[in-house]
């Protein structure tokens, strides 16, 4: 059987990883563990029970994890302490979603009409 490996007590007291929690920035947060270990997404993936592929995405920006149960979920497989990370009140099916990292949302072009 093969074991998993498993994520050091001194990552949760490095500061960065500290302020992504906070920031609930998980892309940065699986990103870092990584760096720190190290594992490859593969072995993140392994630990949380999210697939490689979703993790190349939170880690890229391109996807977010809102939901409760998912959160929960990635954080146990890293054995982050429960100190570390204020989770919503119960009856809440979605975490708050932070802001973007790069500002503000670009205004909307307004739409062309087509010429007749």
């Amino acid at each position: 059987m093969v074991s998993l490996p498993s994520v050091p007590t001194r990552v949760w007291q490095d500061e960065a990883v500290r302020s992504a929690l906070a920031d609930w920035d998980f892309g940065q947060v699986s990103r870092m563990v990584r760096q720190l270990v190290p594992l490859r997404q593969e072995d993140v993936a392994a630990l949380t029970g999210l697939s490689q592929s979703y993790l190349s995405m939170l880690e890229c920006g391109d996807r977010r994890l809102t939901d409760v149960s998912r959160v929960v979920q990635f954080l146990t497989g890293l054995g982050t302490p429960p100190d570390l990370v204020r989770l919503p009140s119960r009856g809440s099916a979605r975490c708050p979603t932070p802001p973007l990292p790069h500002g503000p949302p670009r205004p909307a072009r307004p739409l062309r009409r087509r010429s007749r």
